[in-house]
């Protein structure tokens, strides 16, 4: 084996071996050389400078001392102990304090010897302290390196509990680039290179783990940020190409008289000019010789439900059949109720598919959908079984389509020879960023304004010191017979603390609002679900005025009646989280109220997440400060969290990088789509070792 090779095993380097190898895999994924010098640095430390305790401020950041170990004990605490080390210079003394694997780390101290800590420092009790220093002999420092600039790598608590220490990190990456054969290989094409000056890869790679200086760092960072983004780019649109080259959709090419009918007759209410851009897209998709592969973004109420019925009116108009897949029954119930009301009059035949539906109905769901009687089926995961065979697919809808698994979006389209369309559809607004990012081979579509006649929800932020106020307020609207939510949130760290509020609360708003003048539905998840069910339909039918739940309400249910949604403790829900949940009122043609109640007391995110409610209602905008809060990797829930596992690039401070790096890429494959040209040859074999391993991309549609 070529150890000048970045594919040989990680525990061939020399001082790693079969158990750091083991660790370095499992806490940080490395198992090759070139894993390892993907492993950047988060952040770099001057080691040329030394404070002596003396000199140190409160508020001091790492700092660098010399000093000796003169006493060593254990403390004892609320959980375990804690190893204390007093640590002295001749102008004074601090504490070095470790909270974890103390065992290990009291029998490598020496005391009375002279050591080099470095370290963040805490005022604590009138004393300075030091948590899990870097130590080193300081016999061992003099011979080490010492640079303006040196590297800080990620690291977990279980490597720094054994004994995997930045500087063995470190070492182990110059070794590493001391040693390597072959530098590394080019990857961008010239002209890229030219035309944005970057640095070579070699050079990058070198001045991003060991930076000459500050300049030579930014130089770096830029170039292989702009490589990361780059690739996944390519990645997106050659799939994209390729999809539209492979797969043949079936081209609708009449507009006939359901859709002309349903138009002229059925239509609630003019569209908007959203809606009819987005109608525009759908019906060139449609006419196309190519498959749609759409996401049509649109915020809660801003009628999808419409647009993607005229879609399958098309479908329908061309000989085929159509299905709406939701991610719940009580979603799928109200698509199907929906489009019931909307195809009032029309000889369309349409029915609904749940796991709750007899068997004695699904046999005729069967035979009507093998024999083509059947227009439009709407259900839930239910659709996927092997045993519903339509007769001709034309068009598949998903509603909320980050709630289903590729596996089952793929089963849709084994249901034909040829694949149907597809037309995604999801409420949770995804900042043009991510998208970008995250659906790059989707269309994208967004429908960004209400219907005429819905009225804004109005925000406000109460503290739990308000509350009586808000329950005055609470009996005006009941008084006008309209009904409320309150919400409380359910996390599973917290689940047993989280229900005895939720019962708390819902015991006050019963002495609050007592019977038989009002009544009180609860909706929790330790209830059956015929029991959810039953509280559920009473509140729809307006027999209860209001309803006690937690977030299982978040998607769907339309009841146009309830005006005010109250979210307690509403500091711990996400931003996009609140924005559903806000999403539930202003059905209706009334004023609605979203009331947020917190503590007293707010963290900066938190208060920055309530004040964004209060002051805008647009899903996008709300989108993109939750992006900046949270990172990629929260917003689109743990199925997806895999697919950004960017090494250096952050969709969210390079976004400029990003667009730049999709314009690049758009421009390579106009000019050369299959990179067959030999100056993109070095970019053809990265790309195609990427598609190879489906690293993050794997999963979209």
């Amino acid at each position: 084996m070529n150890h000048g090779d970045l594919q040989t095993p990680i525990n061939f380097l020399k001082g790693v071996g079969p158990n750091r190898s083991t660790l370095l895999q499992s806490e940080l994924g490395i198992k090759t050389y070139q894993d390892l010098l993907q492993v950047f640095p988060n952040r770099y430390i001057d080691k040329t400078k030394y404070h002596t305790i003396s000199q140190l401020e409160r508020q001091s950041a790492d700092v660098q001392i010399i000093g000796r170990i003169t006493d060593v004990y254990e403390v004892d605490q609320k959980r375990g102990t804690r190893l204390v080390a007093t640590f002295s210079d001749p102008t004074g003394s601090l504490d070095l304090v470790w909270f974890r694997g103390q065992k290990w780390i009291k029998k490598q101290l020496k005391a009375g010897s002279e050591y080099v800590v470095f370290g963040r420092v805490n005022w604590y009790n009138g004393r300075f302290s030091m948590p899990h220093p870097d130590m080193e002999l300081s016999s061992e420092h003099r011979k080490g390196l010492r640079i303006k600039m040196q590297p800080v790598y990620p690291s977990t608590e279980k490597l720094s509990n054994r004994g995997i220490t930045n500087r063995l990190m470190s070492g182990w990456v110059k070794q590493l680039l001391e040693e390597l054969e072959s530098p590394f290989k080019e990857t961008l094409p010239k002209g890229i290179l030219s035309s944005l000056s970057l640095i070579g890869k070699s050079q990058a790679m070198r001045q991003v783990h060991f930076p000459e200086d500050t300049t030579q760092l930014a130089k770096a960072q830029f170039r292989l940020k702009f490589e990361e983004f780059f690739f996944i780019q390519l990645q997106l649109l050659t799939k994209k190409i390729l999809r539209k080259r492979k797969i043949k959709g079936f081209p609708f090419e009449q507009v006939g008289d359901q859709f002309h009918q349903f138009y002229k007759e059925n239509l609630p209410f003019e569209l908007t000019g959203a809606q009819k851009k987005v109608m525009k897209e759908i019906r060139a998709d449609l006419g196309s010789k190519a498959q749609m592969n759409r996401l049509l973004q649109g915020d809660v109420g801003s009628g999808k439900t419409v647009v993607a019925l005229m879609a399958m009116l098309l479908a329908i108009d061309n000989g085929f059949q159509a299905c709406l897949m939701a991610p719940t029954e009580i979603l799928a119930n109200q698509h199907y109720n929906s489009l019931i009301s909307l195809l009032v009059d029309m000889p369309i035949k349409i029915s609904l598919l749940t796991g709750s539906v007899k068997k004695s109905v699904r046999k005729g769901i069967h035979e009507a959908l093998e024999d083509g009687s059947l227009h439009i089926l709407v259900g839930t995961h239910a659709v996927l079984e092997d045993k519903v065979q339509f007769k001709n697919l034309g068009l598949a809808i998903i509603d909320e389509q980050h709630r289903f698994g590729v596996a089952q979006r793929s089963k849709l389209w084994h249901k034909n020879e040829r694949p149907p369309h597809i037309l995604v559809m999801t409420a949770t607004p995804i900042p043009r960023t991510l998208a970008m990012s995250l659906y790059g081979d989707l269309d994208i579509s967004v429908i960004d304004e209400l219907p005429p006649g819905r009225k804004p929800v109005k925000t406000a932020h109460r503290f739990d010191k308000n509350r009586l106020q808000v329950f005055a307020f609470l009996r005006d609207e009941i008084k006008k017979e309209r009904q409320v939510y309150v919400v409380y949130p359910l996390i599973k760290e917290s689940e047993a603390l989280d229900y005895k509020d939720l019962m708390d609360g819902y015991e006050s708003l019963s002495r609050e609002f007592p019977m038989p003048d009002y009544q009180i539905s609860i909706v929790h998840g330790k209830m059956k679900s015929e029991d959810k069910e039953y509280e559920m339909s009473r509140f729809v039918k307006g027999e209860t005025q209001i309803m006690v739940a937690t977030t299982v309400i978040e998607v769907g249910v339309d009841i146009p009646n309830a005006s005010v949604m109250i979210i307690e403790s509403a500091e711990r829900f996400g931003l996009s989280q609140l924005h559903q949940l806000r999403g539930r009122v202003g059905r209706g043609a009334d004023q609605s109220y979203c009331i947020l109640m917190s503590a007293d007391q707010l963290t900066q995110d938190a208060q920055t997440r309530l004040e964004t409610m209060v002051a805008t209602n647009d899903g996008f905008e709300i989108a993109e400060v939750d992006l900046k809060l949270r990172g990629p990797g929260d917003l689109m829930g743990t199925q997806q969290s895999g697919i950004l596992a960017l090494k250096i690039a952050d969709i969210v401070k390079d976004n400029d990088i990003l667009k730049t790096a999709r314009y690049h890429a758009l421009e390579l494959m106009k000019l050369d789509p299959d990179l067959s040209a030999q100056e993109n040859s070095n970019t053809r074999q990265t790309l195609d070792v990427l598609l190879k391993e489906k690293n993050i991309w794997n999963y979209i549609s």
